[in-house]
């Protein structure tokens, strides 16, 4: 047993572990409610998953790249009293991003409904009425599901309970792919409406037909990218957190959020070091707080049984590399370009449910070089090709020191037929398996998205946002209410802002005790 000696936690004091963007966004505001901010993370950079690393001149946005509902940041900063568009150089994107099929077809996406009604009616003029009676499903969803639950508190049964009749409405129990494939025919099309949940962790196949939502709010928001990409975001949110006073420790790591008489203390770090604070925020991911840093404190909800009989969302293969001198070359290559494999159901089956790596995929490409010329040197480009591939929570995982150099050589054919001859020029090059996320993010299984968005993983059902296992514990993030993906992890720190009251007044003199900790 060993004891550290620490000052008793100011009432005005707040601990942060995590400085992701759900992080970043909760310490915001917190400090606009007037608590002195401690924020702690291990990596030398903030943002979490949305970091990012240079290498020999290109900057790799490691995580999230399209940024929607931009309104959740500028609400944010003004909370903060700041603009956010003073802090970030935002700029829409058209198209959203294109699908290509290996047929040769090609859609597309945008917010014009007359250009979306064109792309359809040019692969499958059947399916013209059955794509706007699907905008009308979607339009509807994005009330229900975004605009009547995403920023609301969701601890209390009774806040979920009460959507369940406009859920049965609105069946809720379809999957959003069977939703996709009872209004329009062509399998091309049930792919381009239903694969959304991928940017959040979901199988198109099991999550739930409320996520249609996303077509809309695409629509209605735009894609957008942050010149700088979401590290510029990250970066201005740390800006923000110091100018309110706070303070943001990187290359630290938390070993503990410490527990006495069922309230959070504070946190005990690797090096020994214990800061005190009577409100603590996790940004790690939910499995990781309740599994590992609230190790030694008895749970009742989230124990580690429970957390294994969780559905986690897939992992994720990353290639990031950079190319020499092709600035002119794949014109019709642009910044967001998703290849979809020459299967849909059965791949998603794969990876979800079989947690078999498929020799076939699909792939996202992202080409931010075509919108930032500050990623890559003068005349170069900046890439990275992500592909879905099973969590390593499955029976037999996979083997990624064995086969990440082979699974390579299959993601650079398929890259081959899209930007032919890239591997001739290429400058930079490095990859992120599974294994690369549960050793950097400490991300349960190695999965890319924390728990799946399932329908009985959500809402009230999902790690609250108040933790039931210690008073003045938070929560927030992907693995949290409401959600992976950006607007749901900022919207993870509106929830917290609506739950924690004002910063009581300072207190000027710190008393010292003593703390026991393992």
């Amino acid at each position: 047993m060993m004891t550290h000696t620490f000052p008793i936690a100011r009432p005005h004091d707040a601990i942060v572990v995590g400085a992701g963007l759900g992080g970043l966004a909760a310490a915001m505001r917190l400090g606009a409610k007037g608590y002195a901010v401690t924020v702690i993370d291990r990596l030398d950079r903030a943002g979490g998953r949305g970091s990012s690393v240079t290498e020999n001149g290109h900057r790799f946005d490691l995580g999230p790249t399209i940024v929607t509902v931009p309104q959740v940041f500028e609400e944010l900063w003004s909370e903060c009293g700041e603009d956010f568009h003073k802090d970030v150089d935002l700029r829409p994107l058209d198209p959203f991003y294109e699908i290509r099929w290996p047929d040769g077809s090609v859609f597309a996406a945008t917010g014009d409904t007359d250009r979306m009604v064109e792309e359809v009616a040019r692969l499958s003029p059947r399916d013209v009425k059955g794509y706007k009676r699907f905008l009308k499903d979607s339009a509807r969803r994005f009330v229900v599901g975004f605009e009547g639950m995403v920023d609301k508190p969701m601890h209390k049964f009774w806040s979920t309970g009460k959507v369940i009749p406009e859920f049965a409405l609105l069946r809720a129990d379809k999957s959003i792919f069977g939703l996709a494939k009872s209004r329009v025919k062509d399998p091309r099309l049930q792919m381009a409406l239903s694969f959304h949940p991928l940017f959040i962790g979901g199988d198109p196949m099991h999550v739930t037909s409320i996520y249609a939502l996303v077509s809309h709010l695409e629509k209605e928001y735009g894609v957008h990218y942050a010149i700088g990409g979401v590290q510029a975001i990250a970066d201005a949110m740390q800006g923000v957190v110091e100018r309110q006073g706070g303070k943001v420790h990187l290359n630290t790591t938390v070993d503990e959020i410490v527990v006495e008489d069922g309230a959070a203390k504070g946190v005990l770090l690797t090096d020994g070091t214990t800061l005190a604070a009577p409100l603590v925020v996790s940004n790690a991911d939910a499995g990781f707080t309740y599994d590992r840093l609230l190790r030694n404190h008895p749970r009742k909800r989230w124990t580690t049984k429970k957390l294994d009989k969780t559905r986690w969302s897939m992992g994720l293969f990353v290639w990031y590399f950079g190319t020499m001198g092709t600035a002119e070359m794949w014109k019709d290559v642009g910044h967001h370009t998703i290849l979809s494999g020459p299967r849909y159901e059965g791949l998603l089956n794969d990876i979800f449910i079989k947690g078999k790596l498929a020799d076939d995929m699909s792939l996202y490409l992202h080409r931010p070089s075509v919108t930032d010329p500050n990623v890559a040197p003068k005349g170069d480009d900046t890439f990275y090709a992500l592909s879905p591939v099973p969590h390593l929570g499955h029976d037999n995982p996979v083997d990624w020191q064995k086969m990440s150099k082979i699974y390579q050589a299959k993601v650079a054919a398929v890259l081959e037929e899209t930007i032919p001859g890239f591997q001739d020029h290429l400058s930079a090059s490095m990859i992120y398996t599974p294994e690369d996320f549960r050793d950097r993010y400490l991300s349960p299984h190695g999965c890319g998205f924390s728990i799946e968005p399932r329908i009985l993983q959500s809402a009230w059902f999902r790690p609250h946002n108040v933790s039931e296992e210690a008073r003045g514990l938070y929560l927030v993030g992907a693995g949290t209410h409401p959600g992976a993906g950006l607007p749901g992890v900022v919207s993870s720190a509106k929830v917290l802002g609506r739950m924690v009251p004002d910063a009581p007044a300072p207190v000027e003199e710190p008393i010292v005790t003593r703390l026991a900790a393992e």
